[in-house]
């Protein structure tokens, strides 16, 4: 018991989808998997936060010497451009996740201090909606 809850914690630190899946898998308690989701979650924004700056810094200094600038295309930008941070903290995390919205605002020069706060309340959120609409779509089939 104490390792599916393991698997579903780490699981839930980098795709919510994912833990939800094998959570269910494993026969799990809704109780349990909304723990589970809201423990993996919130420290998956903390490793991305905290690694985030770290990895930027790696790249720029070993990967980014003399390569020119690619064009500034595609959803995020276009989120970026028209929400800035709020809806990059919300619709980035509620889509893609907390650890990768947070990589996004690195790559953007957000402020660390505004866009960790955002994603984690969307964290808060998207467990506990997504954590009881897969026990309502489970109960259909």
């Amino acid at each position: 018991m104490i390792l599916k809850i393991l698997t579903v914690t780490a699981m839930a630190s980098f795709e919510i989808y994912a833990a939800l899946v094998a959570a269910h898998a494993f026969g799990l308690d809704n109780w349990v998997i909304l723990a589970c989701t809201l423990t993996g979650g919130i420290a998956g924004v903390f490793i991305a936060a905290f690694l985030g700056e770290r990895i930027e810094k790696f790249i720029a200094k070993y990967i980014r010497k003399n390569k020119a600038p690619k064009p500034k295309t595609g959803l995020i930008y276009k989120i970026w451009d028209k929400y800035g941070l709020y809806g990059l903290g919300i619709i980035g995390t509620f889509l893609l996740g907390a650890p990768a919205a947070i990589g996004v605002g690195v790559g953007f020069n957000a402020n660390m201090k505004k866009l960790v706060p955002i994603c984690l309340v969307t964290v808060v959120v998207r467990c506990f909606v997504f954590t009881f609409f897969s026990d309502y779509i489970k109960g259909l089939f």
